[in-house]
């Protein structure tokens, strides 16, 4: 294996204002290397092994865990405003989702790790158990950085496999947090860790003979050097790679619902989020009224301060990523679009800030970017369609394939046209929501592998068969 690079200093700038909110010292190869035969030392103990563990002690440990967590949940508020640029008045909101999502995969998992009978066979007796795999290595991104985190984390612990985590850059707190949690729960040593690395590190972190899985959530371009971090290794790679997720509003839709459902799910987290709605289909008959109502539901988001509580919209992560959204913006109305967003309505936002006022375009099409390339900011592209037909092609035109939405009060249809629809997770009259209890998966480069839900268990275990033959 190659050696590491040597250790360097990460510092995190808060999109509020621009500072340095937390500096961390990355590690180096000697803390990288210990914590890998920490964690193989706790999986493998002859003493306190943790896989062997009855699974009603690992479900009591991570629900502590879960318990602990939530105790701090204003001051963990601030430090997500602070580090990714969150409303705080929304901050909180990820912790109950964490509770959710924890509380469901704790009360499923005896079934879910449950042994596999097969009918009898005289003279033998014959069963598949799901055994764990080893050591989990969770890549977590800053956007939801502990739901994304806890869809992994739990399902592993309590399948038997030990963790270490390795969270964004721009949201380092958030694995020290989970790891004091699990600490006050009383996990054993080594079944938890985190690391701050570099991308480096990492990718070679990943190619250490002890890592026995990986789950990745971030961008494409991630999910292919995390990839090939794993070539040859032959163990899953766990990809969740985010999305162009479309909406279709058909004619016979409840169109105020339609708009609040939408705008919301456009908008929320300044559109930093992995299943939020980035482009829009509307019927003919309803295209008016539709355009017309979310706009004046857009005009009345308050972009400011994440610290702020009346703020509604907060910054992006960071100008970059601001810019990115503007360019595809400018590039649409140049070739056409139509923005019915004055951003003089919201006057923080300005070129060279991550500072970006929400833009509605309409007279938009597929040779845009901002209709086909992932745009993870506060843009939506609403386009004019004539029949289901239609809408349904333009929906499966994309790379991506994460989640998709139809607006109808027919839902026996709106069920057919679901069917059809090139996507991981179909919602008829909502979006933008993840129930624990449904596979969270994608296709196409949305990515690949499954978290939630009972299925979430089979990608952290894997099938052991018991052939025995009796006398």
């Amino acid at each position: 294996m190659e050696s590491f690079s040597k250790t360097e200093m990460q510092h995190t700038l808060s999109p509020i204002d621009g500072s340095v909110f937390v500096s961390r010292q990355l590690a180096d190869e000697h803390q990288l290397l210990a914590c890998v035969e920490q964690a193989t030392a706790a999986y493998n103990s002859a003493e306190a092994s943790w896989k062997l563990t009855p699974l009603s002690q690992r479900k009591a440990l991570c629900k502590q865990a879960i318990e602990q967590l939530l105790s701090h949940k204003e001051d963990i508020a601030k430090e997500l405003s602070w580090m990714m640029g969150r409303p705080i008045r929304y901050a909180a909101g990820e912790l109950a989702g964490v509770a959710e999502r924890s509380d469901y995969m704790i009360e499923v998992c005896q079934q879910a790790l449950a042994d596999i009978q097969l009918e009898e066979k005289p003279g033998f007796t014959r069963y598949i158990k799901r055994e764990s795999l080893g050591t989990v290595l969770v890549i977590a991104p800053w956007n939801y950085p502990f739901l994304t985190a806890i869809n992994a984390i739990i399902p592993a612990l309590l399948a038997g496999n030990c963790v270490i985590l390795k969270h964004s850059a721009q949201t380092p707190l958030c694995a020290e947090r989970l790891y004091q949690a699990f600490k006050e729960a009383g996990l054993p040593e080594g079944v938890f860790q985190y690391l701050h690395m570099s991308h480096a590190n990492t990718a070679k972190l990943i190619a250490h003979e002890q890592i026995n899985y990986v789950a990745f959530t971030g961008s494409v371009y991630g999910g292919q050097m995390v990839e090939k971090a794993a070539c040859g290794r032959f163990i899953g790679v766990g990809l969740e790679l985010g999305g162009k997720d479309p909406a279709y509003v058909r004619e016979d839709a409840d169109i105020d619902s339609a708009v609040e459902t939408l705008v919301d799910g456009a908008f929320f987290n300044s559109g930093q989020s992995c299943c939020g709605i980035e482009r829009i289909y509307v019927h003919q008959h309803a295209y008016d009224e539709f355009v017309s109502k979310a706009v004046t539901l857009t005009k009345q988001y308050q972009l400011g301060r994440a610290d702020d509580p009346s703020v509604t919209l907060g910054p992006m992560v960071r100008t970059s990523a601001a810019d990115f959204v503007r360019q595809q913006i400018a590039d649409a109305i140049e070739q056409g679009a139509i923005a019915h967003i004055d951003e003089a309505l919201f006057p923080l936002s300005q070129n060279g800030t991550p500072y970006l006022a929400p833009q509605i375009l309409t007279d938009v099409d597929h040779s845009m970017s901002v209709m086909t390339q992932e745009s993870f900011g506060p843009v939506v592209g609403i386009m004019k369609v004539s029949t289901d037909e239609q809408a349904i092609r333009l929906m499966n035109d994309s790379d991506f394939g994460l989640t998709a939405s139809i607006f109808t009060q027919d839902i026996d249809l709106g069920l057919e046209l679901g069917e059809r629809l090139q996507t991981g997770t179909f919602f008829l009259n909502r979006c933008d929501y993840l129930d624990p209890a449904l596979a969270w998966t994608g296709v196409k480069q949305s990515g690949r592998g499954c978290t939630l839900s009972q299925l979430g268990f089979e990608q952290l275990t894997r099938p052991k068969s018991f052939h025995i033959k009796h006398r």
